[in-house]
């Protein structure tokens, strides 16, 4: 797809009346509040709707969610306005968006599985260029097993993740947590039923 033509895929997803994924935010980013200091300023990284920036706003941060659908940031400022809190939206593609460097304490990455092989390693290369030191990423996504649940996620094999796959991609990061398991998910529509998921924190060396 070209950069117009995913953005108007999104859009025409997220153009319901409906939250695609809820409203609630994703249990393995709420799991980890403790990592998270008022004030500290966040990433959401393909945040779609704003159901994870909305939250982490709401714990007191500074949150700037990126996604490439017009249409669902309008919807996450809605959120944030019906929820009490401010949120910074940029329409972006993030792998032509500039992440800048040493920019953000944390950065969120929640079932962003856009991109094939060469660009996720761009995309996490660029998520540690852009954490100021001893800044964390807190990342969940699909493990190839997920295609025999077709519960959400992409169909394409090469999108998905492994442990193995994220050990190497951060690396160079003091890894907290890592884990392969199977839970149910209930996140709105398109995340619902058993699915096979990867956790991961992260932190940079100092």
């Amino acid at each position: 797809m070209t950069d117009n033509s995913l953005q108007q895929f999104w859009d025409t997803r997220y153009a319901g009346a409906d939250y695609l994924f809820g409203t609630e935010p994703n249990r393995f980013l709420v799991s980890q509040r403790p990592l998270f200091s008022p004030e500290q300023m966040v990433l959401t990284a393909g945040d779609g709707e704003g159901r994870n920036g909305v939250w982490l706003a709401q714990q007191g941060l500074n949150v700037l969610a990126v996604d490439h659908s017009s249409v669902a940031l309008e919807k996450a400022k809605h959120l944030a306005t019906q929820t009490g809190v401010s949120l910074i939206t940029e329409q972006a593609d993030l792998a032509n968006w500039n992440w800048g460097e040493q920019r953000f304490d944390a950065i969120v990455a929640i079932f962003i599985q856009f991109a094939a092989p060469p660009l996720r390693m761009q995309l996490h290369q660029s998520m540690q260029r852009a954490l100021k030191p001893g800044g964390i990423v807190v990342l969940q996504g699909y493990t190839p097993k997920q295609l025999e649940f077709r519960t959400g996620g992409p169909a394409e094999l090469e999108k998905l993740y492994t442990a193995a796959t994220l050990a190497q991609d951060f690396a160079a990061m003091d890894i907290l947590h890592l884990r392969e398991h199977e839970e149910t998910l209930a996140e709105g529509s398109a995340h619902h039923g058993m699915s096979a998921l990867v956790d991961l924190v992260a932190r940079k060396k100092n």
